[in-house]
């Protein structure tokens, strides 16, 4: 625990198997009180590892939901669970688990209720081998989001988050889609709930073995934040209000069909 409260670290898991072991071996224990692994229907054995390394909660879906639904049952769970600290953490190493302390201190401490790892702050991207089509895309992509959003983030991309409980039981996450695009709806929520985000700088390190979308995707992912920046503008500008926006009243009561 970090000043009485509970932190649990999610791990969102598809084919992790070459990276699990390197990734909860760093996870500190000394703050983190339970850790939670959602495997989404993966080809390899990263269940069973996660037993082996000791995991108190594996979770396995027998269908692939796609990485927003599996963050939804990570969020789901850790709630569950009592988390007043979630953090969500990828098992593909590509994020350093050293970074959870700092990130869990900034949202215990009341200080911020989002904290995002960025791998562009300290200039760390292009070095840990961002290749160099994403980086121009992540530039371009936030620049444009800050501009129409009224936001200073260095980059909305990063798949190093670290939420308090309150978001998570303000929020309609629930509402956002299953696919990569939901961790950009999920700010873009933050956002416009007016709630501040910290940011804190992030090595990050590309290897064959850590997940990444290929070009495809990712063209149809940046086509989805032009989506998900219009919607944001159109419930601003009063004109529509599209259901991820509308914050729940009461704190949520969740049982995940797992």
């Amino acid at each position: 625990m970090i000043q009485g409260k509970k932190v649990v670290v999610v791990l969102p898991a598809y084919n992790a198997t070459q990276t699990l072991e390197r990734t909860v071996a760093e996870i500190d224990r000394t703050i983190v009180d339970e850790i939670v692994l959602v495997d989404d229907a993966s080809r390899d054995h990263t269940a069973a590892l996660a037993r082996r390394l000791g995991i108190p909660h594996v979770i396995v879906h027998e269908k692939n939901r796609g990485y927003g639904g599996n963050q939804k049952t990570c969020y789901q769970y850790a709630l569950e669970l009592g988390a007043d600290i979630i953090v969500m953490l990828h098992p593909d190493y590509q994020y350093t688990p050293k970074l959870l302390p700092a990130m869990a201190h900034l949202v215990a401490s009341g200080l911020y209720p989002v904290v995002l790892g960025s791998r562009i702050l300290g200039g760390g991207a292009l070095k840990g081998g961002m290749p160099l089509y994403k980086y121009i895309a992540n530039r371009f992509l936030t620049a444009l989001q800050n501009i129409l959003l009224r936001a200073k983030l260095s980059e909305y991309h990063t798949g190093y988050r670290a939420y308090s409980r309150e978001v998570l039981e303000t929020l309609s996450w629930q509402k956002n889609s299953d696919d990569f695009i939901f961790d950009n709806e999920f700010l873009s929520q933050v956002i416009y709930a007016g709630y501040p985000i910290g940011e804190i700088t992030c090595p990050t390190h590309y290897f064959p073995e850590a997940s990444s979308i290929n070009f495809t995707r990712s063209v149809k992912y940046g086509l989805g934040i032009l989506r998900v920046t219009f919607q944001h503008l159109l419930g601003k500008w009063g004109i529509y209000q599209h259901p991820r926006y509308l914050l729940r009243r009461t704190a949520v009561s969740v049982s995940p069909t797992l």
